[in-house]
Order: C-alpha cells, then structure tokens, then sequence
C-alpha cells in the first residue's frame, strides 16, 4: 500500500477526468474533507458531487426523505496539492531539518512544494 501524501485540509486540484465545459470537476480546486488510505481516496469539498436517495426516517434525527447531493470519494492519483505561491499543482517533498532543543537534535520532517520551495 502506498503512502498517501494528501492530508487533510490540504488545498487540492482535480487534475484528470472531464473537463469543467463537459461536466466534469478536471481543474477545481477544493479543501480535503477526508482522507481513506485504506482504499486510496480523498474527500474534497464540491467535487465529484454525486445525488443520493434518502428514505424518510433512514437519517437520525432527520424524518423527511427526499435526493440529497454530497460529496464521494475520489482516488488520489487524480487530485494534486495546490503550490501556496502559483495556486498551480505541484508534487510534494520531505525536507528533513536538525532542530536542536535541549542539547540534542531533533529530526523535523516538513513538507515542502515542489514548485516554488515553500513550506505546506
């Protein structure tokens, strides 16, 4: 299983799949809501929006039925961090760094952009 480099509430684009003029998500952007390594997918905000039938009394609390629209899990091959400088999508990188605290040094792992360098 490989190691999903998406965490949550990171910016994200949609980088395959339809283009936006075909009714497609292919160059939104949206926060991670969710992140299943499991199965290799990622919940982000306002894509791959799908319709789902409720029965009246199957939600708690809630007794009316009806179609509700909410988000489904999409695989992470298809979805790329936003660099913070360009708001392009970029890979990401592991810079490791020597803290020194109390004598001793520390590794500190940080994740860094591709692109342009800068901290995520």
């Amino acid at each position: 299983m490989a190691r999903i480099r998406i965490k949550k509430n990171d910016l994200v684009q949609v980088i395959s799949g339809r283009t936006q003029a075909k009714g497609g998500d292919r160059g939104k952007q949206g926060r991670v809501i969710g992140v299943y390594p499991e199965t290799n997918r990622v919940l982000v905000e306002g894509i791959n929006r799908v319709t789902k039938h409720t029965k009246a009394g199957d939600n708690q609390g809630v007794n009316t039925g009806g179609i509700q629209v909410v988000e489904a899990p999409i695989h992470v091959s298809n979805v790329a961090v936003v660099d913070p400088e360009t708001k392009k999508p970029t890979r990401t990188r592991t810079r490791v760094e020597g803290i020194e605290r109390d004598g001793r040094t520390k590794q500190q792992r940080t994740r860094v952009s591709v692109r342009s360098g800068k901290d995520l």
